[in-house]
């Protein structure tokens, strides 16, 4: 599941690719309905990932350290939740054995749950920060169909 941290990054992030220059916390926050500490530490931990940078004083303010056409959903959920892997013993960043599992390579939840690992990145990694601006849900099913077909 998707976290607030995850949701409040994504939305700051469409927020600053509107924007030609830098952008105040506080403006993203009040825009976006995002509590302004919590959006402080997201936007601390994106711009210690290069995703953002910053400038402090007079005109100063967050932006985008490259184009929003080069940031995808994958990059930041993985940034701010860490793995998409729904289990740890599926996951290639944070992987982790079930205390439980005699044996992984036959335990066919962890098989399935490698699929939907999968299936997540394809789409995540594939919808880049630009493209979520006038995404609707119809759009997303196409995308869905599209990443299922062989």
């Amino acid at each position: 599941m998707l976290t607030s941290k995850a949701k409040y990054g994504l939305k700051a992030l469409m927020h600053l690719a509107t924007y030609d220059g830098p952008c105040l916390a506080e403006e993203i926050a009040t825009e976006n309905n995002i509590p302004r500490k919590f959006l402080d530490a997201i936007l601390v931990e994106l711009r210690n990932a290069g995703i953002l940078t910053s400038r402090r004083g007079k005109g100063g303010g967050y932006h985008l350290a490259r184009p929003a056409d080069k940031i995808t959903v994958g990059q930041i959920i993985r940034i701010l939740d860490g793995s998409l892997a729904p289990i740890a013993c599926a996951s290639r960043t944070a992987y982790r054995p079930c205390r439980d599992c005699p044996d992984e390579n036959a335990c066919q939840i962890r098989d399935l749950m490698i699929d939907v690992r999968d299936s997540m990145a394809l789409i995540l990694d594939r919808t880049t920060i630009m493209s979520l601006k006038g995404r609707n849900a119809r759009e997303a099913e196409r995308l869905w169909e599209r990443a299922r077909r062989p």
